[in-house]
């Protein structure tokens, strides 16, 4: 079976693509706009690219055609936001705060997501996730109608007990979910197997 891209719609490359290439990490994205209303929405469109400088980079993509998802458009304005990584116990709020709701509504709010500060950026974290990346803005990447947003990590939270003080992964402490195909699949993390790395 072969799909030629070029001749189908987007929506049906999108729905090829996601269904095939996972599972791939979610970034639930905090951000502000100018006036400080916060925003929150997951992306799975997303990955880490680098360690100098340390580079992560997620794809929002648009409301409707020419018009920026908020997460988006905040950036644009402030240029901070941060990424959580998330277990599964958070999965359905998560996937609740994917609603299109009109520009200005607040999803933490209404999701009733506790928050706390963060502390190099303007962005709140939200309280509960293992992990929060307090990002800035480098650079947005815009081709066709896709966005690519990179962005330098300035600081990691970690629930205590994931990593050691090495900074090594506890193993067992942390699984995070994962997207799978589209539309409403995710996957668990917490059947893990080893592949020793040749000398």
């Amino acid at each position: 079976m072969t799909f030629d891209l070029e001749s189908l719609p987007p929506s049906d490359r999108y729905k090829i693509l996601a269904s095939l290439v996972m599972p791939r990490p979610i970034a639930w994205v905090t951000t502000v706009d100018r006036n400080g209303k916060p925003n929150a929405a997951p992306y799975s469109f997303f990955n880490v690219f680098g360690a100098n400088p340390p580079l992560v980079a997620f794809a929002p993509g648009n409301k409707a055609p020419d018009t920026p998802k908020d997460t988006a458009k905040n950036i644009r304005q402030t240029r901070e936001f941060v990424i959580h990584l998330l277990d599964e116990p958070l999965g359905q709020v998560m996937v609740n705060t994917s609603a299109t709701l009109p520009h200005g509504e607040n999803e933490l709010e209404i999701n009733n997501i506790e928050t706390i500060p963060s502390e190099k950026i303007n962005v709140p974290r939200i309280a509960d996730t293992p992990v929060a990346l307090e990002c800035t803005e480098h650079s947005t990447i815009e081709i066709g109608s896709n966005r690519l947003v990179l962005g330098i990590v300035h600081l990691v939270h970690v629930r205590e007990g994931i990593m050691n003080e090495k900074g090594y992964l506890q193993e067992g402490t942390y699984f995070p979910i994962g997207r799978m195909s589209s539309p409403d699949w995710y996957t668990k993390t917490n059947d893990q197997f080893e592949i020793p790395r040749p000398d």
